[in-house]
């Protein structure tokens, strides 16, 4: 394997793409950053102080102390924390100080792996592995409500699946890093994959394409 394994994986909501990123990330012996929590630690600290969440000085403000050591996923994982989190990601500032730091992260000794909406695309647009995982609206929002139900909770499909539509219109419709595939990217459709297969799918893209690099 090179010295640096930079890997980056976008895709919408519910796709599997965090899953594919841990595993990924400890197969690899990577450290592992979850962009998304970045927004959201930036809506908690929003909805914390009673913030608007379109206030772009508030929220650049909020960007800033975002420390990446200290993105506590249980606590960011709430629904209230995604929403609001969807709403904050539009702000161009709000990326800008994220980004950076979300590339410094992937910049260290020996790569990264990185989940989000433009890993492939903005952050790490030179990252030796690209992964766009997807799965069909129906699909994901199935997979939410089952998530909700083992947690003892309780939901309903349709309005799951209307969330999860226009979650995905706002990141695949906004005017700034909207949520696509990179041209280089390996599509990983995992709709009727489980976890394991969409795990040795995107291990096998990996391998091969580590392999076909170090052959140059």
């Amino acid at each position: 394997m090179p010295s640096t394994l930079t890997i980056a994986i976008d895709g919408p909501a519910g796709a599997g793409k965090g899953t594919l990123a841990r595993r990924l990330a400890d197969y690899y012996h990577l450290p592992h950053l979850d962009t998304g929590l970045t927004y959201r630690a930036v809506a908690q600290m929003l909805l914390a102080k009673g913030w608007p969440l379109g206030d772009a000085p508030h929220a650049v403000e909020a960007a800033q102390m975002v420390d990446l050591g200290r993105l506590d996923k249980a606590t960011l994982s709430a629904h209230a924390v995604g929403e609001a989190a969807s709403k904050v990601a539009v702000i161009a500032e709000v990326r800008k100080v994220l980004v950076d730091k979300q590339r410094a992260f992937a910049r260290q000794p020996g790569g990264a792996v990185l989940d989000g909406r433009d890993i492939g695309t903005v952050v790490c647009p030179d990252a030796a592995v690209k992964l766009y995982v997807t799965a069909s609206a129906e699909v994901r929002a199935r997979r939410r409500l089952a998530e909700i139900e083992a947690k003892d909770g309780t939901g309903d499909f349709a309005t799951i699946l209307a969330d999860i539509l226009r979650r995905d219109e706002r990141d695949m419709g906004r005017a700034d890093s909207p949520l696509k595939p990179a041209a280089d990217a390996h599509l990983l459709d995992t709709s009727e994959m489980s976890i394991e297969a969409a795990f040795l799918a995107a291990r096998a893209i990996v391998d091969d394409a580590m392999a076909k690099r170090d052959a140059i």
